[in-house]
């Protein structure tokens, strides 16, 4: 299956025009940040991504970022900005045509960006085996991934490298394809439904009952959106299997419990991420506004002050009163939604 998706990666597929789904096609609105630096990425880059979210993370300046199954490094080099000349950005990719194209452009961004000398590096390689490229244990602040671990055969070794190699307080941000169902046998080995990213894609409950067992106790939903399925001939295999593309961030943090519990503690946002003074995004349900304390359950505490986040938020309290399950209707009317995260 490695092969399959080489070749539909390398050869079958040129643009996203040649996509038979919305799978692997970015829908969503992206940040303005992002935007920006997109209007300096050059075309081919672009043309050739296939991306299904913006998973890249907030306050990444010196940050050192892993983007797993990069492509042509869109969002490498939308990274290599964020994190600046001090920071650096590790693209893995196993298709040689794709790297062709991300290494080709190293230059010519670095130029655009006025970087003096190149942030960033592109590897041929597996996702799951980061020690054969030379990834380190707890080496890493922030991975990312967008919409490539579904096309993995052996998830439990593409997340467990994960978790070995981020740093105490490192962050998993990634957006791919989930089913509210599991995808029957067959389909899984299907050529054109694994190489539009519907194949291989995990049953969401699936994926967290592996990420606990792997040591990320509490994933957080940021985005998430139904897929259309247009092809006559994908909608025919696929039945009534519903897909999602869905953003999750999850942190490598030994505080984190696998349920919400109340400790009494509270979060404010200072407004010093420069992305956006006015609020803070932790999940699509968890939103903090500047400047006003709000009661969290002790694992988003832990998320706020436990991680390279800390020191844009007041934390207050601690874990040594217990006042069982976290409620959520005690947050902001407007973070309350019917399809709530693990928390807030």
């Amino acid at each position: 299956m490695q092969e399959h998706v080489k070749e539909y990666y390398g050869k079958t597929i040129k643009s996203t025009k040649d996509l038979k789904t919305s799978a692997c096609c970015l829908s969503e609105s992206l940040p303005q940040t992002i935007k920006d630096i997109l209007k300096d990425i050059d075309s081919e880059i672009l043309d050739k991504f296939y991306g299904c979210g913006s998973p890249i993370p907030e306050d990444l300046l010196g940050c050192t970022m892993l983007d797993l199954g990069c492509g042509t490094g869109r969002d490498v080099y939308v990274a290599s900005k964020l994190v600046g000349e001090s920071g650096r950005v590790i693209g893995i990719d196993m298709t040689d045509e794709q790297l062709e194209v991300a290494n080709r452009h190293v230059d010519s961004q670095m130029e655009k960006f006025g970087f003096f000398k190149p942030n960033v590096e592109f590897k041929k390689g597996f996702i799951e085996d980061l020690t054969s490229v030379g990834i380190k244990d707890d080496s890493i602040d922030v991975v990312t991934s967008n919409c490539v671990i579904n096309l993995s055969d052996d998830k439990r070794a593409v997340f467990s490298e994960i978790f070995r190699v981020l740093k105490p307080g490192g962050e998993l941000y990634f957006s791919d394809v989930f089913t509210g169902s599991r995808v029957p046998d067959d389909l899984t080995r299907d050529p054109v439904l694994v190489g539009e990213c519907l194949g291989g894609a995990l049953y969401y409950r699936d994926f967290i009952a592996l990420m606990n067992e792997i040591g990320f106790a509490d994933c957080r939903i940021v985005t998430k959106r139904q897929l259309t399925l247009d092809d006559p001939d994908v909608i025919a295999k696929a039945g009534a299997i519903d897909f999602y593309s869905i953003s999750v961030r999850a942190f490598k943090l030994d505080t984190l419990e696998d349920h919400c519990e109340d400790y009494g503690q509270t979060a404010e946002y200072l407004g010093t991420i420069s992305t956006d003074r006015d609020k803070f995004i932790l999940d699509r349900t968890c939103i903090l506004k500047k400047g006003v304390a709000v009661p969290v359950c002790g694992n988003t505490a832990s998320m706020l002050e436990g991680t390279r986040l800390s020191e844009h938020f007041l934390i207050k309290g601690d874990k040594s009163s217990h006042f069982g399950p976290f409620d959520c209707s005690a947050l902001p009317a407007e973070t309350n939604t019917k399809n709530k995260s693990s928390c807030c």
